[in-house]
């Protein structure tokens, strides 16, 4: 060991030491022509620049684009925080809530990887609660959340990710209101719907897939959305956390200052104008098409033994050698995600490309054998 690395390892804080970081896709995997890893949408629009204030800082809160969110989602402006990406969200909540040390949040795995890794980095405890298997696919386990929160564990944030990723599913309404229920006066509940517009999409009634209308009802509730997903902007950072007041005005001292560069709010406010809104509602209704032929033909495959059914822009399989196949598609310049969770062995996360793309990964997996 050398002399900076015994310094360091002296400083670090030791919650730190040796800590593995969330292994993103661009930073588990790189090359390839063909990224279907990261659950990006794969279209894009031009959007125009203006540079004449970028020697300035911007402000804390971009009002425009704070209020265009909110028309969009249906809150009130004051109920909108906007930041870099859903990502940043999961941290304030953690860093505003969670004691370090003392206090843990409560996930349901499988599901998305930054809630514990941001809460590792607060030194904060993580109770995983699994999903169980139920006739509607992997759903909450609501009595062991009760158990979990009645006893010791000091839960302040519960994450439920909504739709699923990786599993691509939804939660039951009903299931997430007795979380709700469960949680009143003990602990935020986050339902992050990063992936929410695929899932509009989806439903067969008049029922909503979001909670956002719930805001106003429990006063504990936060919804995290980005603009990563379905407006194909994941280049530029922004996500929202939306919430009552108090919550919102209780994160304003955890935010960095200037969070939003300007040319990320400039594109934000065009991606959330009426021209926008078409583009990205036409993008996400091609993307479900795309999805569900995909599914379809990958399902006819040997060596696929499972497709789960999906209400976002990525499709989960369960096969017969993930590593093969992961393998065989990288070598063919095609990037997909292997998954390391809980109950997801042999698993692999193909997102939904352009319709040129995914006819390229069919025609390459037609050739591929065990």
């Amino acid at each position: 060991m050398t002399n900076i690395q015994r310094l360091l390892r002296s400083l670090l804080r030791p919650h730190l030491q040796g800590m593995t970081p969330y292994m993103s896709a661009r930073r588990s995997m790189s090359g390839g022509s063909i990224w279907l890893n990261a659950n990006e949408s794969p279209y894009t629009s031009d959007y125009a620049i203006c540079t004449d204030n970028l020697n300035r800082y911007p402000n804390f809160q971009s009002s425009s684009v704070n209020n265009a969110y909110a028309n969009y989602a249906g809150v009130n402006s004051n109920q909108v925080m906007s930041h870099r990406g859903s990502d940043e969200g999961i941290d304030l909540l953690i860093r505003a809530f969670c004691e370090p040390g003392n206090d843990s949040v409560l996930i349901c795995p499988p599901t998305y990887g930054m809630y514990t890794i941001s809460a590792q980095l607060n030194n904060t405890a993580t109770l995983a609660v699994p999903l169980v298997q139920q006739s509607n696919g992997w759903q909450l386990d609501l009595d062991s959340i009760r158990t979990a929160l009645a006893g010791e564990n000091s839960v302040k944030v519960i994450f439920l990710c909504n739709p699923s990723n990786p599993l691509g599913n939804l939660l039951s309404p009903d299931d997430i209101d007795a979380v709700l229920e469960l949680a009143e006066g003990k602990a935020i509940v986050v339902v992050d719907e990063a992936y929410i517009e695929y899932a509009e999409v989806n439903k067969a009634s008049n029922t909503a897939v979001t909670s956002v209308s719930k805001i106003n009802t429990y006063p504990h509730l936060v919804v995290l959305r980005t603009l990563s997903k379905a407006f194909g902007l994941a280049g530029i950072r922004v996500g929202f956390t939306l919430a009552n007041e108090h919550i919102i005005q209780a994160l304003v001292p955890v935010l960095a200052p200037y969070p939003l560069p300007d040319i990320s709010i400039q594109i934000s406010e065009q991606a959330l104008g009426l021209m926008g809104l078409t583009n990205m509602r036409q993008n996400v209704i091609e993307a479900v098409a795309e999805r569900e032929q995909l599914s379809s033909t990958l399902a006819q495959f040997s060596w696929v033994q499972q497709v789960y059914p999906s209400t976002t822009n990525f499709i989960l399989l369960q096969v017969e050698n993930a590593n093969a196949v992961m393998s065989y598609c990288q070598q063919a310049g095609i990037l997909l995600r292997q998954l390391d969770q809980v109950n997801l062995e042999q698993c692999i996360r193909i997102s939904i490309g352009s319709p040129a793309e995914n006819q390229q990964l069919i025609d390459m997996l037609r050739n591929f054998t065990l």
